[in-house]
């Protein structure tokens, strides 16, 4: 039962920055209706940008979270204007090839130009383990789950108590009537690329306490976050939070019931199974 309540623990820890991710993801989709699949290589682009200001002017993972935030920001609003929005008014299949020529793009260059190897950053000023009713800790999984807490808390009261995101959940729920009532979509579309891309940049900093980086390991994480976001529900965002958790669960503890290597295949056979019950999603 202890090493049970372990893997639960664990579980948890990191379905919380799976809901931080996932997070950023619906937030695109339930905008702009477009499915990002250069998500997971955002997130090593943040990983990648803690690790070399750890390595090149010492800044703990940590300290460069608002860096990345507002690098990731940038990023993708850079990305939306000059190459997505290109594509807005054509069919989804042209959207979805080239968020998906981004992706192949961003992490062949990131191999490229820092090598496939893989990179880890062994100290941080939260290290080590905190031992609690036999349950052992690790300090930068807790403080990576604090920290996508306050950063999706932060999110949802953006989101219901701000002029701009109010406007956000409104282009959501109905384009057109937002249109009509004087919302500037166009704005509304760039910010939320922005938005949900530094959140991306915020879970790449606190993954890289304790995660491997290599330029792809985008791809593993951006195909649970798929998963999370049509478990929960496209565009619903606490569909996404509650997701990831459970994602997160299932995913540790069925690695341990049965084998480590099927963890990622017993995540999709429960959404496979969730979908065919309820095909809307937990929330949607």
């Amino acid at each position: 039962m202890q090493i049970l309540a372990q893997q639960l623990v664990d579980g948890v820890l990191i379905g919380l920055v799976y809901s931080l991710l996932a997070i950023g993801l619906t937030l695109i989709w339930g905008v702009m209706n477009v499915l990002n699949f250069a998500h997971g290589e955002f997130l090593m682009i943040g990983m990648f940008l803690s690790y070399w200001l750890y390595t090149l002017a010492g800044v703990d993972p940590l300290f460069s979270i608002p860096l990345n935030a507002v690098a990731l920001f940038l990023l993708g609003m850079f990305i939306y204007r000059f190459i997505i929005s290109k594509v807005m008014t054509g069919p989804p299949l042209a959207q979805l090839v080239v968020t998906f020529g981004v992706s192949i793009f961003l992490a062949n260059f990131a191999a490229f130009i820092w090598t496939p190897n893989y990179r880890f950053i062994g100290h941080t000023i939260f290290s080590g383990t905190w031992h609690l009713s036999g349950i052992i800790l690790s300090v930068p999984k807790v403080i990576s789950s604090v920290g996508s807490i306050l950063t999706s808390g932060a999110v949802f009261w953006f989101l219901r108590h701000t002029r701009t995101g109010k406007a956000i959940l409104a282009v959501e729920m109905d384009r057109e009537a937002a249109l009509i009532m004087g919302i500037n979509t166009e704005r509304i579309n760039s910010l939320s690329f922005g938005i949900g891309s530094a959140l991306v940049g915020v879970a790449g900093a606190l993954l890289a306490t304790h995660y491997y980086i290599y330029p792809f390991v985008g791809g593993t994480f951006g195909l649970i976050c798929f998963c999370i976001v049509a478990l929960g529900g496209f565009g619903s965002i606490e569909g996404a939070f509650i997701a990831g958790i459970i994602v997160g669960v299932v995913q540790t503890v069925g690695g341990y019931l049965f084998d480590p290597a099927y963890k990622v295949a017993i995540v999709f056979l429960m959404y496979l199974i969730t979908v065919w019950i309820r095909p809307q999603g937990l929330r949607g």
